[in-house]
């Protein structure tokens, strides 16, 4: 079966355009993964303080994502994280979630 990883991330508000160009421009390595099925950046509704954003990953298997937690692209994906391109675009840390998938209709 197939494993859904996650990130929620809440971003602040009047920064939405910042945090998606983050995303846009950022040097993206999963193709080059076994296992990666499919990535999706999605917003999600508003709050009085942020903005709920989710990354979702879907894979193979949870064994394909763990191997790119332990990828070098994982770390160039990542390298940049922290380096203040997010200062006051987020709220707080990013949430991961990951799900085994249980049952697919189609």
């Amino acid at each position: 079966m197939s494993y859904i990883a996650m990130n929620r991330f809440r971003v602040a508000l009047g920064r939405e355009d910042d945090f998606e160009a983050i995303w846009k421009n950022r040097e993206g390595r999963l193709s080059e993964m076994k296992g990666f099925r499919e990535f999706r950046l999605l917003k999600g509704p508003t709050a009085d303080d942020h903005q709920l954003y989710s990354s979702h990953t879907l894979w193979e298997s949870k064994d394909d994502f763990d191997a790119w937690t332990k990828s070098q692209q994982f770390r160039d994906a990542h390298k940049n994280a922290g380096n203040g391109r997010t200062e006051g675009v987020m709220v707080g840390h990013p949430q991961f979630e990951g799900f085994e998938t249980v049952l697919i209709e189609t």
